[in-house]
């Protein structure tokens, strides 16, 4: 029973690493919870603008003028993040774990499922409350590109779905 739905349609960006005789099984963004660093950033940033505008600091119109091009910086880091983890996927097929990232400079971080020797699932508690958790794996005691992978939505059942396919009948 399968407890995640398959997508089916694996978008053009992860599609093209696939081996033709695999099957996507999962195909999921990370949580968003991975941009909760990039929005305190923006928002830390906005606040501090604000009142360093209302201050001496900012009596000239110069000085205002960098205060906010500034904050304007931080803001385009955030939508830089913000498409990063669009394009970021972790995707479960029925003979591997990959996980693709990067929106100019691809990286594809690959394992195959035979070579998984021991997998766990972490969840800190604001990872329960919001609803992610970390999944670290083993391979034979070498040191893996998938080693851990941060921010994975429902992992329970993506765990479940994992061990599933490692361990088929």
């Amino acid at each position: 029973m399968r407890l995640v739905a398959s997508s089916n349609s694996a978008p053009a960006s992860v599609n093209r690493y696939l081996l033709p005789h695999e099957q996507d099984v999962v195909t999921i963004r990370r949580h968003p919870a991975v941009l909760i660093g990039p929005v305190g950033a923006v928002l830390g940033a906005l606040i501090i603008a604000g009142i360093l505008s209302n201050t001496s600091v900012a009596d000239t119109a110069a000085a205002l003028a960098i205060i906010w091009w500034l904050w304007l910086l931080v803001l385009v880091w955030f939508v830089w993040q913000v498409a990063e983890w669009s394009v970021d996927y972790f995707v479960i097929t029925s003979a591997r774990l990959l996980l693709t990232q990067g929106l100019i400079t691809r990286q594809v971080n690959m394992m195959p499922l035979g070579k998984v020797t021991d997998m766990r699932f972490e969840r800190s508690l604001l990872g329960r409350f919001l609803g992610y958790g970390t999944f670290v794996m083993e391979s034979a005691g070498q040191d893996q590109a998938l080693s851990r992978i941060m921010f994975i939505p429902y992992p329970e059942q993506l765990y479940l779905e994992v061990v599933g396919l490692i361990f088929k009948e």
